[in-house]
């Protein structure tokens, strides 16, 4: 396109940019740097493009394909010693791209596809059934094959899908067991609700056994993480908006999230609305209360009794919980003070799996390759059950599992704090895409 690159909408700060020295320190943290070697694929690479749009460079499609090649991980954020705020910068720069730079008739149909089914949890719902008879015929395989020569694209979204078992709701309120604490607010997600609602039951048990009541509102829909992180910001802030009016009147002390992205975008309302008279302040208050289930119950400290769980695990960190949040002792801690269970780090935690939200359907080359990094870097922990906070890095690592041949479980951390609670056998936490592999959640 002619003219400058950005508009006078919110474009990267030029004072945020002025803060990065280009010292490297972000290099090996990028997945992209690490996958290209390339310095336009680095932080400090798309910086210095920002930068020249700031001048009043016009928005390339050279320059747009090294920002789209950005996963949003935040890897550099917690890397970089100049405290360089490249997760404000990087949104910022996707707003931009978005209203600016005309995309292709392909990648406008993917997209509108996306966003037209997975921040609605109906929709998602209604996919539920076609989905578990089509795992069920046995045509995957094949199917995956086709298309994985003709659309990549289609392919990768279509080999993430977990195994779907019975639908499990979570009832509007549950109330506390033994000594009321507090009230939580459970946000339930899209693709949490839909395709893992055995994380979702689990969260509302575990909070339920250590005190608090949880309310969980029927007619909350989308958080707007995937909006947000797209640079669909006027979708992003219309998702905000009813999220906090769903939970108005809810007496919710804290508003618990169990996905490692939806926590970080709930966690910048504040400035997401920013600019809404009528939601500046209440998005600012929402926010205070958001917690991440782990933050949370680290916070609160536990009063319900754990039973032995002797099984190894393997933690990952999801980008957008540690880099993001900064939330990385708390669910080490929780995991840690189960009786029996073993904790395995996993080599290179600060590089992404490559699901990045929906990076790994746009994406497919850099996302598979990461995806195999990371299941490999599983494997050398030699753990059986790998453990992590996050929908997007379970459907992401189970794929690149499944594509190695491995059977190594997967759960979320609240299913393993729940099986802890309940007195479960270690051998039923946790699933596999395989189907000859352990039970679905």
């Amino acid at each position: 396109m002619t003219g400058p690159a950005f508009d006078d909408h919110h474009p990267p700060s030029a004072d945020l940019l002025d803060d990065c020295v280009h010292c490297g320190f972000c290099l090996p943290t990028c997945p992209t740097y690490q996958l290209w070697g390339e310095e336009m694929d680095s932080p400090r690479g798309r910086i210095y493009l920002m930068g020249l749009g700031v001048e009043g460079e016009p928005m390339t499609p050279e320059m747009v394909q090294h920002f789209d090649a950005c996963l949003g991980c935040m890897a550099c954020v917690t890397a970089c010693p100049s405290g360089v705020q490249y997760d404000k910068l990087i949104e910022a720069t996707r707003a931009q791209v978005e209203r600016r730079h005309p995309r292709s008739r392909r990648d406008r149909l993917l997209r509108r596809a996306i966003f037209s089914v997975f921040p609605y949890p109906r929709r998602l719902h209604a996919l539920r059934g076609p989905l578990r008879a089509y795992q069920a015929s046995g045509l995957g395989g094949p199917v995956r094959r086709v298309l994985g020569r003709a659309l990549p694209r289609l392919a990768a979204l279509e080999s993430l899908a977990p195994p779907l078992g019975p639908f499990q709701r979570v009832p509007e309120r549950i109330p506390a067991r033994g000594t009321r604490r507090g009230t939580v607010g459970m946000v339930l997600g899209c693709v949490q609700r839909e395709f893992f609602p055995g994380v979702n039951a689990a969260t509302a048990r575990v909070l339920a056994a250590e005190g608090f009541d949880v309310v969980a509102p029927a007619v909350q829909g989308c958080c707007g993480a995937l909006s947000v992180h797209n640079g669909r910001e006027d979708e992003a802030q219309s998702f905000a908006r009813k999220l906090i009016d769903a939970f108005d009147g809810s007496g919710a002390d804290w508003i618990a999230v169990n996905a490692a992205g939806c926590g970080s975008a709930m966690k910048e309302y504040g400035d997401l609305l920013a600019d809404d008279p009528a939601y500046a302040q209440r998005a600012r208050e929402f926010t205070a209360r958001v917690r991440d289930v782990s933050e949370l119950l680290a916070e609160q400290g536990p009063v319900a009794r754990r039973h032995p769980l002797p099984v190894t695990i393997a933690y990952h960190d999801a980008c957008h919980l540690a880099h993001a949040q900064g939330i990385r002792a708390q669910p080490r801690r929780l995991l840690r003070d189960i009786p029996g269970l073993t904790l395995r780090e996993i080599p290179e935690p600060e590089i992404c799996c490559g699901s990045a939200g929906i990076y790994n359907v746009l994406n497919p080359g850099a996302g598979g390759e990461l995806g195999e990094r990371k299941a490999r870097n599983v494997l050398a922990t030699g753990a059986p059950l790998l453990v992590t906070a996050n929908p997007g890095c379970l459907m992401q690592v189970a794929a690149a599992l499944d594509a190695l041949g491995e059977p190594v479980r997967l759960a979320h951390t609240i299913e393993v704090l729940d099986a802890s609670i309940r007195g479960l056998p270690a051998d039923g936490v946790g699933w596999a895409r395989s189907r000859r592999h352990a039970p679905h959640p």
